[in-house]
């Protein structure tokens, strides 16, 4: 029995929380491994929506277990009151459907208090963060002074902990011209949290082996995109972790043999949010009618996406790092009436060609997109199911994409219900 990742092969925003619920029905365990609540995955039910953030997307789904791995940077504060929320939809969280590495780092005021200070700040690049502390926390943890979530089961050792921490915070908040925060106010907020948080608490490094030995279906459930990877992503306007689909493996404490499928979320138009390159992007009226139709705006911001012409030069680009079986296309119907549809197929930069984007802030901000342009189509795509319901001149738009990113198209979404999906290859299959 196979398991498999699904991670977003563009700039995050892909649809992935469609296709990991539409996979969760047949998944034992779903796995978040990296990022934090800056993720935004909205899933629809038989009609009810649900949006979440950081807790897995199979927990709101009867005998499936959520599991948030230590890669993954957790907010206490964020993550009770996304229980509180889902609980007033109906769906119970409890220890039982979800399981916290104990050795994830937490994510707490001083960080988000932090990434807001910088994003305001008149000095230093705008990346167009979230402004939810994700990036500080991950500081932290590399720095070695971060706090994890087995701390909050020892009390006494918190204040110790917390000064520690506000060595180096309080430094950089004179450096801000902001007011030094007090360990004790600090410890006592991390006090009241600790007994919400402590029952979900296990070695899930271990939990996962023995489900895994157990014959369980494990899905692996990713944030963002490859493109927004902190090594492989468009630099500096990343995101603070790795998105790739080899973190599966780091960011949940099962060994890279564990994923056997490797499932790439690919939108088929191209979406950013926040500050960055985007060789696509539309600033005009097909730009403008791309997100209505699409509905781009954030889950977790609310705000509006940057949209532009499927890049397949960068989509085959991001296949390829992250070592990607197959893509499940989403979003098809967005398309729906567009009398012609352009695809970049490579760039220009300084009078050379690319086929790829090349790394370096300032070629990628100066690459023009070089376009292939196709028939679009007239008739609907909204909620097929199969090859037979899709207009000819959509089939060869999919059919043309399969050969320019050179990755099967494993499925296509055709509308934001959770069963409106075309099926060429299940992820869970050997």
């Amino acid at each position: 029995m196979a398991d498999a990742a699904v991670i977003g092969a563009q700039w995050g925003d892909e649809g992935k929380g469609k296709i990991v619920d539409w996979l969760s029905a047949r998944a034992d365990v779903v796995v978040r491994f990296q990022g934090g609540h800056n993720a935004g995955h909205t899933l629809v039910i038989d009609g009810e929506t649900y949006k979440l953030s950081l807790l897995p997307s199979g927990v709101v789904r009867k005998g499936c277990v959520g599991v948030i791995g230590s890669g993954v940077v957790v907010d206490p504060f964020a993550l009770i009151a996304e229980i509180d929320r889902l609980a007033g939809q109906g769906v119970a969280i409890t220890p039982d459907n979800l399981r916290i590495a104990e050795n994830a780092t937490l994510i707490l005021p001083v960080h988000s208090e932090l990434d807001q200070m910088r994003e305001a700040s008149a000095a230093g690049v705008k990346i167009g963060t979230t402004k939810r502390g994700i990036g500080p926390a991950y500081e932290d943890k590399a720095g070695r002074r971060g706090l994890r979530v087995v701390d909050l089961a020892s009390p006494e050792t918190l204040p110790a902990k917390i000064e520690n921490l506000l060595v180096h915070h309080n430094a950089l908040r004179r450096g801000f011209g902001e007011a030094e925060l007090d360990a004790g106010a600090l410890v006592d907020t991390l006090k009241e949290i600790a007994p919400k948080i402590a029952p979900f608490a296990a070695p899930v490094w271990r939990e996962l082996d023995l489900a895994r030995k157990a014959g369980k279906r494990i899905l692996f459930e990713g944030a963002q995109g490859v493109l927004l990877d902190v090594d492989h992503g468009t630099y500096p306007f990343v995101t603070s972790s790795n998105t790739v689909a080899g973190q599966a493996a780091t960011g949940s404490g099962l060994g890279p043999g564990t994923v056997d499928y490797v499932l790439g979320i690919v939108k088929a138009y191209t979406t950013r949010v926040g500050e960055g390159p985007f060789p696509t992007e539309l600033d005009d009226d097909v730009g403008r009618r791309l997100g209505e139709r699409g509905r781009e705006f954030g889950v977790v911001t609310g705000r509006k996406r940057r949209c532009g012409w499927f890049d397949a030069a960068l989509v085959r680009q991001s296949l390829k790092i992250a070592g990607v079986d197959g893509i499940a296309l989403t979003k098809l119907d967005v398309l729906d009436g567009f009398e012609e549809l352009k695809v970049c197929v490579g760039y220009r930069i300084g009078g050379e060609t690319y086929d790829y984007l090349p790394a370096g802030a300032e070629r990628q901000a100066a690459a023009a997109p070089v376009y292939e342009t196709m028939a679009g189509w007239s008739g609907s795509t909204e909620r097929a199911r199969s090859w037979a319901e899709l207009p000819a001149e959509a089939v060869k738009y999919v059919r043309r994409i399969e050969e320019l990113i050179e990755t099967p198209v494993a499925l296509v979404s055709t509308s934001p219900e959770r069963d409106d999906v075309i099926l060429m290859r299940d992820p869970f299959q050997d």
